[in-house]
């Protein structure tokens, strides 16, 4: 069953176009990414998805509903659990009250007794606070349980954003480079605890990272974008070895991605041609795709100029 639907998404800010007929699906239970070099789209996809941007065209569909022009705070309480790649939370608060803040939404009682402090209030506050100990204790955090945030390092941060985003009850997790700050041991750990989550709790996942060994070892599924286009989609191993996907995230300059896409007649005659000066060995442009002809074309001046 689809849980997250996008179709032909669009958005321009002046005159970029920062994502253009973008389609992706996040079924039941799946951990799906989405990979991309910097600038792509990827997190104004994600603004898109959680309604922190109205896109120009396209929709949103969460669970066969049309959600696109639903605000942040209604998509939350429908299910939306969200981490962003600049970490949001009270600095100056506790990482206990800030996993307590997240719950608000879903606090057993209303204003009037929080204001009053009546019987009702404080056992919600202690359900409130066994709920964030669990979430500590499930992260590793429960050494930091009353210590402020803002002392805290920047990958702790994440992993802590990431409790706050589980304290909320998701049905599925969108998580904006949540490895950013950690290092290969962190990121490993990370990933093992993304797994148990899915299998504990039945969650949902799309989540934007660049930690490759991540992306292959926990995602279903990947989609790739470039220019606020969609590039390329399928298994971790497919995207991992697709030529298109090395050009862009290499910069069109790895022989072997630039080989790949070229017509398999010129790949023949390429092999059995003697060896060539550089200068001679870069594709004709027109058998290049458009976006590379420029650099290629400078490639060849540039070589030019060093020879003279």
């Amino acid at each position: 069953m689809s849980v997250l639907e996008v179709r032909d998404l669009s958005i321009r800010f002046g005159g970029l176009q920062a994502l253009q007929d973008v389609s992706l699906e996040v079924n039941e239970f799946e951990v799906v990414g989405l990979i991309g070099p910097n600038g792509a789209g990827k997190t104004t996809a994600f603004n898109c998805i959680t309604g922190f941007y109205k896109p120009d065209s396209g929709s949103v569909r969460y669970r066969g509903q049309d959600v696109t022009s639903a605000p942040p705070h209604v998509k939350a309480r429908m299910g939306f659990g969200r981490t962003f790649q600049n970490v949001g939370m009270v600095k100056s608060a506790t990482a206990l009250e800030n996993l307590k803040t997240a719950q608000h939404a879903k606090a057993s009682y209303d204003v009037a007794s929080g204001l009053l402090g009546v019987g009702r209030m404080w056992q919600g506050e202690r359900e409130m606070t066994a709920k964030a100990e669990a979430i500590l204790d499930l992260l590793g955090l429960a050494h930091i349980r009353d210590k402020r945030v803002g002392g805290q390092s920047y990958g702790t941060l994440k992993l802590l954003e990431l409790g706050c985003a589980l304290a909320t009850d998701p049905d599925i997790l969108l998580l904006d480079e949540p490895t950013s700050g950690m290092g290969p041991d962190e990121s490993d750990e990370l990933g093992e605890r993304l797994l148990v989550l899915r299998r504990e709790f039945g969650l949902t996942m799309l989540v934007i990272e660049h930690h490759v060994p991540l992306v292959l070892r926990v995602c279903d599924h990947v989609y790739v974008l470039n220019f606020g286009r969609l590039l390329a989609q399928g298994t971790p191993p497919e995207v991992q070895s697709h030529p298109e996907v090395i050009a862009a995230y290499l910069g069109g300059e790895a022989p072997d991605a630039l080989a790949a896409t070229e017509e398999p007649a010129q790949d023949a005659a390429a092999q059995a041609a003697p060896h060539q000066p550089e200068a001679d060995a870069v594709p004709e442009a027109a058998s290049l795709p458009k976006r590379r002809r420029a650099r290629t074309a400078a490639g060849q001046r540039d070589e030019k100029g060093q020879s003279a």
